[in-house]
């Protein structure tokens, strides 16, 4: 794929992204979904929508987290309704190597960074209501914080976590996940949204996913550090998200919303490619398998 193609994709995906935080005042990663079952996924195939895409969605702010295509609307019997706007969803292709090209990208194959528009239910008609599943509770209670606890005593090949310290971290060179004591924090659930951030950095290590972020030296405030903490606060978002955790906004002031929005702006590859290793962070610690349709 050219890589103007590419960075046209990445510069629409970014504006969206920008547009949405300069509208609400929010991170999307600071303000994640409550439950898996609120998580914006595909109306037919009920696929969660995966990476930066599952951001974008829940910030247009439907109650119902159903999205499909045009052309799915129209299968079910229903439509978009007129002047509504859709929002764009990436994903990847990976295109066959051709050994018979003499174009080198094409001999060894290469991934093409694609796109489709999609619509939420809220802004469709005539789809028959039995087609859009209701939103009920689980079963059984679900404790987030207890949640939060088994899905870090299960994280296979999971780093040490110390506690005790008086500041978050994660160091690279022991493998250690330092964390101030619990009692500390306003409440167990800022505890945990933080213990995530750190344990999604530590998923970046050379024995797990060997991301350059963590891997390579960084310098603070660099390019580098700046998409690293991005994949640790989506990430960390995805797994508040799958406990139920709605972590506390530490800081939505104009100057750090601000901060973001520079960052975002100066580099538009930067989200899309933090959403992807956010996702992959993720999928590590949960053990999920799921086909890479939407990146």
């Amino acid at each position: 794929m050219k890589k103007n193609a590419r960075n046209k994709i990445n510069e629409m995906i970014t504006q969206k992204m920008v547009e949405r935080i300069s509208a609400t005042g929010t991170l999307p990663w600071r303000k994640p979904w409550v439950s898996q079952d609120a998580r914006p996924q595909n109306l037919v195939s009920r696929k969660p929508y995966r990476g930066v895409n599952a951001f974008l969605l829940h910030m247009m702010g439907y109650a119902q987290p159903y999205f499909l295509t045009m052309k799915q609307a129209n299968q079910l019997g229903g439509k978009v309704l007129k002047g509504e706007h859709s929002m764009p969803v990436v994903f990847w292709k990976f295109v066959e190597p051709d050994e018979t090209s003499t174009d080198p990208d094409k001999q060894r194959g290469y991934a093409m960074l694609r796109y489709y528009h999609v619509f939420n239910v809220a802004q469709c008609e005539g789809i028959p209501e039995r087609k859009i599943p209701k939103l009920e509770k689980p079963d059984r209670e679900i404790c987030p914080i207890m949640e939060a606890e088994q899905l870090i005593e299960d994280m296979a090949n999971k780093p040490a976590i110390e506690y005790g310290r008086t500041y978050a971290a994660y160091n690279p060179l022991t493998d250690t996940v330092h964390m101030p004591p619990q009692e500390m924090f306003l409440s167990d659930e800022a505890f945990f949204a933080t213990c995530f951030h750190e344990i999604i950095h530590s998923v970046g290590h050379s024995s797990r996913l060997a991301r350059k972020g963590v891997t390579d030296a960084v310098r603070f405030g660099s390019h580098e550090y700046s998409k690293e903490e991005l994949v640790a606060e989506m990430g960390a978002a995805f797994l508040c998200g799958h406990c139920g955790i709605l972590p506390a906004v530490e800081d939505n002031s104009a100057a750090y919303l601000n901060g973001w929005l520079e960052r975002l702006k100066a580099d538009p590859s930067m989200l899309v490619s933090a959403g992807q290793q956010a996702q992959k962070a993720y999928d590590y610690i949960v053990a999920e398998k799921l086909e890479p349709v939407m990146a």
